[in-house]
């Protein structure tokens, strides 16, 4: 992804690494120039201007996320967490697990359907704003995990390996609340390659 630095810290904006109209016509391009244009951007905006002058300004954005609370943590965290969420996704995405992931995934879950069957419906009934993610701990064992707010498995000591972003700003624009079909159709731009590139790294470690 391209870099643009945000003042004198370690925080950056990545840009997409794709158009914004590139998910259409499950997401569109207005919903991606809202996410990541103002949501997201705004996330980061706030954390620079939080963290200048304090011993979190030349940390990587991780390390911040592990370190910080109350404001700090909030958009650290969901700073980090868009980074994860944009860059899972694709126009040209791998729809179905393969390898190492697949076989965990059917041992975990049964089969690769039952899994989008318990993160739809995970995401669907989350109360309020949050994220739903797929994370591994350290022997590669896998959990599905609702999060409120601006929360992550890191602070869980975990890995996370794909999520569904389910604050309203994600798809109220393209779906209302019609939360379901938002998460129904965002399978369909989900990059398997990536979650699996994130799983390989966990098992080798």
């Amino acid at each position: 992804m391209t870099m643009t630095t945000i003042a004198t810290t370690l925080i950056a904006i990545a840009e997409l690494p794709y158009a914004y109209d590139a998910l259409e016509p499950y997401i569109s391009a207005e919903t991606m120039h809202f996410h990541h244009d103002k949501h997201y951007a705004g996330y980061v905006a706030k954390l620079s201007e939080l963290i200048e002058g304090t011993h979190y300004a030349t940390m990587p954005l991780e390390n911040i996320v592990l370190g910080s609370d109350g404001a700090i943590f909030n958009n650290a965290a969901q700073a980090w967490n868009h980074q994860f969420y944009f860059a899972q996704l694709s126009p040209k995405a791998k729809h179905h697990p393969t390898g190492e992931l697949r076989r965990a995934i059917d041992e975990r879950f049964g089969s690769v359907e039952e899994f989008e069957r318990r993160m739809t419906n995970t995401a669907t009934s989350l109360f309020g704003s949050g994220w739903v993610w797929l994370a591994a701990d350290r022997d590669g064992e896998l959990y599905i995990l609702a999060k409120s707010n601006a929360a992550t498995p890191l602070t869980d000591d975990l890995v996370p390996l794909m999520c569904i972003d389910v604050w309203e700003h994600a798809y109220y624009i393209d779906y209302r609340n019609m939360r379901k079909d938002a998460v129904e159709n965002l399978w369909k731009v989900v990059d398997w390659s990536v979650i699996e590139e994130r799983y390989r790294q966990v098992a080798s470690r």
